[in-house]
């Protein structure tokens, strides 16, 4: 679920690659091309624990804030170096970390490996059945992150998780059952995972933590109306209390206005620059 569009002078960067990634994924599903799926084993289905390797924009002054942001399906934490280069001026205290996720086997795609953060069995039904382990794996990997980052003196309440697809997903997932308190949750096209279980893995301070979510009303990888339950779910079922959602007229993408919105939004959570 990766790939970034951004137009109109902002950043014109296309990420080729990953969208077609994604949209193999969507048609494979979908059509049933490519013979039949293969279900992985869960012993298979993600390597190791390892460290992330990260891409790492510096800040451009005294270091008071970390944005951590995760990629999604099949793309790399280069594919959001230019957003975050673009906001770096706005927020000069503030380092970006963009984490690239392992490669794995993704099963709907016939066990072809991808950077993931955790497997997909099937597209086009939020209630599908969902790699926990692969979840929580990942989940543990970006904790680490965020330790190293209070462990050099940045607290947590000064640091965002914020990410793509997938990388929204495992934002969310990290953030809303972390032990430590962050700034807020920055959710782009994505879905809130494990929602059987979300009420009793939430931390207690889960539902004051300030929420951005934005979501393309043509979406056909990651459907709007799965954006709409998600956050109907935070609101009514988990009493999320600080939570903006925002859609626009595109697909499994981001545009400017959306990157405009994300910036106001830091410019509320982040420390005064």
């Amino acid at each position: 679920m990766g790939g970034l569009l951004v137009i109109n002078g902002w950043v014109r960067r296309f990420i080729l690659l990953s969208t077609v990634g994604t949209l193999f994924l969507y048609y494979y599903y979908t059509f049933g091309f490519g013979g039949e799926q293969r279900r992985l084993q869960p012993d298979v289905q993600m390597a190791a624990l390892q460290p992330l390797k990260t891409l790492v924009i510096k800040p451009l002054a005294k270091h008071t804030s970390t944005v951590i942001f995760m990629h999604g399906l099949g793309d790399t934490g280069d594919g959001w170096e230019a957003v975050a280069t673009m906001l770096s001026p706005d927020f000069p205290g503030t380092k970006w970390v963009l984490p690239h996720a392992p490669v794995i086997p993704i099963t709907c795609n016939g066990g072809f490996r991808m950077p993931g953060w955790y497997d997909i069995v099937e597209f086009g039904d939020i209630n599908r059945e969902e790699d926990e382990s692969g979840m929580l794996k990942s989940v543990r990997s970006i904790n680490e992150l965020l330790t190293a980052e209070v462990d050099a003196g940045i607290e947590s309440k000064n640091i965002v998780l914020g990410g793509f697809s997938q990388g929204a997903v495992m934002a969310l997932l990290t953030a809303l059952t972390g032990e430590r308190k962050v700034a807020g949750i920055i959710s782009m096209s994505g879905y809130l995972p494990l929602r059987n279980k979300m009420k009793a893995m939430m931390s207690d301070h889960a539902r004051k933590l300030p929420i951005f979510w934005g979501h393309g009303t043509q979406d056909p990888v990651v459907q709007f109306k799965w954006g709409e339950m998600s956050v109907d779910f935070l609101q009514k079922q988990l009493k999320v209390e600080n939570l903006i959602f925002k859609s626009y007229p595109m697909g499994h993408s981001a545009v400017p206005e959306e990157i405009n919105d994300v910036k106001d939004w830091l410019s509320k959570h982040l420390p005064s620059q």
